[in-house]
């Protein structure tokens, strides 16, 4: 039995995995930011086969919280064997965090950067565990400027959500690179093209496409969860780690993502940016 716990677990693949990986008997540790579906979450998880269930509620646009939730996370369990960094959003107009850093830069990526260093501690004294982080196969053409990370100018919904994702890869494989001998793997993947609730936020000119997309090539929401609960769970990828998965093969990301010049300034740029 596992303890997984899964960010961003009250809907879409988050949600889907959870039951997934409650179906094999394993405890999970669900994250949130609404207490109702969490609890609505947390009842379908019990009933579908969990050993345990706890709920932990967290917004992840305030880094304040991400570092409250790591605190009770390390009050209340002596070990986590997965760690899943799927909470994620897509925004059409700019916004900031509470911290003054552009949504989907903030909570795509310094969320996840942000919570997996304060546990990263825990996860090595209880290895073998397993670290993933929900990419996209949008990640290709994405840019990553320093001096403009947060597209004070030139902003686009998808131009933001592409560079969020490539910084999920860019991260995962540095911290496997750091992470190398410890008995924690680190991986990103991209789901598939998944119905969810994601993509409602896309401008009403998009929408009319995304139906139509949703109808003829989208996967089910279970199909993408079964992505993230493979590689939670499954033996045969127990030893592979600082690769990029799409449809449960590894698979070569794109040259950006591949670059650990650009990762290692990343995780450095991102440390600075979560300093308390």
């Amino acid at each position: 039995m596992k303890t997984i716990l899964i960010t961003g677990a009250t809907s879409g693949i988050g949600r889907a995995a959870a039951l997934q990986c409650a179906a094999g008997g394993h405890r999970l540790v669900l994250v949130g930011r609404n207490p109702r579906k969490l609890a609505d979450t947390a009842t379908a998880v019990r009933a579908a086969g969990a050993r345990g269930v706890d709920t932990l509620e967290c917004d992840f646009a305030s880094q304040a919280a991400i570092r409250q939730l790591a605190k009770n996370v390390l009050a209340q369990y002596d070990r986590l064997d997965v760690l899943a960094n799927n909470a994620g959003g897509y925004h059409k107009q700019r916004t900031e965090t509470e911290d003054g850093i552009e949504m989907t830069f903030g909570v795509n990526h310094l969320g996840g950067f942000l919570l997996t260093e304060l546990l990263v501690d825990l996860m090595v004294r209880n290895a073998p565990s397993r670290i993933l982080f929900t990419s996209s196969v949008l990640h290709f053409g994405a840019t990553l400027d320093f001096d403009d990370l947060g597209f004070e100018s030139g902003y686009s919904g998808e131009k933001a959500y592409s560079r969020s994702k490539l910084a999920n890869i860019l991260y995962a494989r540095a911290l496997a690179r750091r992470l190398e001998g410890a008995g924690v793997t680190v991986n990103a993947f991209h789901p598939g093209a998944v119905e969810s609730g994601i993509w409602d936020s896309l401008p009403w000119y998009g929408q009319p496409l995304i139906a139509l997309a949703k109808r003829l090539f989208m996967i089910p929401v279970g199909e993408g969860g079964r992505a993230l609960s493979y590689l939670a769970t499954d033996p045969e990828v127990a030893g592979v780690t600082g690769v990029y998965f799409q449809k449960n093969r590894v698979k070569i990301p794109s040259r950006r993502a591949q670059d650990d010049a650009l990762g290692l300034r990343l995780c450095e740029v991102s440390a600075t940016m979560v300093e308390p």
